[in-house]
C-alpha cells in the first residue's frame, strides 16, 4: 500500500465523522453512488481525503469549508465530460459542487465506470507475460549443460 494511504471503509467513516453534518449528509451519498458504479473498489484514505481504488486509484471526494470536491483522478476522462461539469466550478481533475447545486448521481456514476474501464485498460496494457528462463544453445559443438559443469569438456 502507498505510503500515507488508510485501506476500508472503518477509515473512511473516521473521516467522515470529522466532516460537520451539514456536509457530511452529500459526502455520505456521493460515496453510496461510488459504491453502487464500482463494487469491486476499495475504498481508502489517500492524501487525506477518501478514495476509491482498483487496479490504481479512480476517484477522490472532500468536504471544504465552502463547498465539496470530487476529484476525477484522470485529465482525459474530466475532458470526456467537460460539457456536463461545465456547470459546476472545476480544476483540470477537480469538481466542486454545493448543496445547492449537487453534482448529477447519473453522471457521478459515467464518471466512475469510465475510471474503471480505463484503469482495467492500464492495467491490462502493463501486465508483463511471465519472464522466461533463457535458452541454452544447442548445437554441433555445444556440451549438455551438467557435462560442462562437471568439467569432463
Amino acid at each position: 500500500m502507498p505510503r500515507g494511504t488508510e485501506a476500508g471503509p472503518a477509515a473512511v467513516d473516521a473521516y467522515l465523522a470529522k466532516v460537520p453534518v451539514d456536509l457530511r449528509r452529500a459526502l455520505q451519498e456521493l460515496r453510496a453512488v461510488i459504491r453502487k458504479a464500482a463494487p469491486r473498489a476499495e475504498e481508502v484514505i489517500s492524501y487525506r481525503i477518501p478514495a476509491f481504488r482498483q487496479n490504481g486509484m479512480l476517484v477522490y471526494y472532500a468536504a471544504f469549508r465552502d463547498h465539496r470536491s470530487f476529484f476525477i483522478g484522470s485529465v482525459a476522462t474530466r475532458r470526456t465530460f467537460a460539457a456536463e461539469l461545465e456547470a459546476f466550478a472545476a480544476g483540470k481533475g477537480t469538481v466542486r459542487f454545493t448543496p445547492e447545486r449537487a453534482l448529477p448521481t447519473g453522471l457521478v456514476t459515467r464518471i466512475v465506470k469510465a475510471r474503471v474501464v480505463a484503469n482495467a485498460a492500464r492495467a491490462a496494457a502493463t501486465r508483463r507475460p511471465p519472464a522466461r528462463p533463457p535458452r541454452q544453445k544447442r548445437g554441433a559443438g555445444a556440451a549438455p549443460l551438467a557435462v560442462a559443469r562437471a568439467g569432463c569438456v
